[in-house]
């Protein structure tokens, strides 16, 4: 299986840096979320100004990374799906479509979201969460019928990410919004650590392993939400790796949730599972 690493954890780094120092450590294979010393356009949850980012621009930050050997598997865009003003939304969906083009302009096709967050401070907290209500369910369905429209325009794809604090709260969940959107270009990134709070590992690949473009290997202590390190948490690794290599053969495992001081030995604990899994490392 391919190994790679997100770029989120690297913000203090040029383009060119990393590309050198993940390309020292045989990574072959990265997520990239514009948030480089060089190239810092990441908003979470929100929207960034990308109007700057030229095709002559693209070429240049993904050159480094080219040119060390590495590929540019997906890129990070974590936009607002689910917020409440439909003006919104559309700004959000506008903004992916304005991702895509800078995708397009990197070579880049597969894009990688979570469904968003919302929470009015002003008004009183519902009953039931926004993300559960029946409306929302319906509304997420279509915005994912219109974010599929706009990736078949640029010959892309978009890769959902569960979590059990979000709308797509269970690797069933999320395979059931997949089904009723309908889209080959709507498809599943598996996070497990997002969802082992209510997801065994043989779950998650049970109800998601058709859908499964990339999973993302980091680690979370159950009954706590933040999220780790892989090694750092409570996944079994082992048997995460040999479900991977059983389901999902060909999807990349990226490495999230480290940085310069830590994803070495991230990388050190998921090698040994491959090795202990029998899974070699392509």
């Amino acid at each position: 299986m391919r190994i790679g690493v997100a770029t989120l954890g690297f913000g203090e780094l040029t383009n060119a840096e990393l590309a050198k120092e993940l390309a020292g450590s045989g990574i072959k294979l990265i997520q990239l979320f514009l948030s480089q010393k060089d190239s810092k356009f990441w908003k979470y949850n929100s929207r960034a100004d990308v109007s700057s980012l030229t095709s002559a621009r693209c070429r240049e930050i993904a050159k480094p990374y080219r040119d060390a050997g590495i590929e540019i598997h997906s890129i990070g865009v974590y936009t607002n799906l689910i917020h409440p003003d439909e003006a919104e939304r559309k700004a959000n969906l506008a903004y992916f479509d304005a991702m895509m083009e800078v995708g397009g302009h990197m070579n880049v096709r597969t894009f990688i979201t979570e469904a968003g967050h919302f929470h009015d401070e002003k008004a009183p907290a519902p009953r039931i969460p926004l993300e559960f209500q029946d409306q929302v369910w319906t509304q997420m369905v279509a915005t994912g019928r219109q974010l599929g429209e706009i990736a078949a325009k640029h010959d892309a794809k978009v890769l959902m990410e569960p979590s059990h604090w979000s709308f797509f709260t269970s690797a069933k969940r999320l395979r059931t919004y997949l089904e009723n959107v309908n889209s080959p270009r709507i498809r599943a990134l598996l996070d497990a650590a997002n969802i082992i709070e209510v997801n065994d590992l043989d779950e998650m690949f049970k109800q998601l392993t058709p859908w499964i473009d990339c999973i993302h290997a980091k680690d979370r202590k159950v009954h706590v939400q933040r999220g780790v390190a892989a090694g750092k948490g409570d996944i079994d690794y082992k048997q995460f790796v040999t479900l991977a290599a059983k389901h999902t053969p060909n999807v990349p495992l990226v490495l999230e949730y480290v940085g310069t001081k830590d994803y070495k030995d991230s990388l050190a604990h998921l090698r040994k599972a491959m090795r202990e899994a029998g899974v070699a490392e392509i």
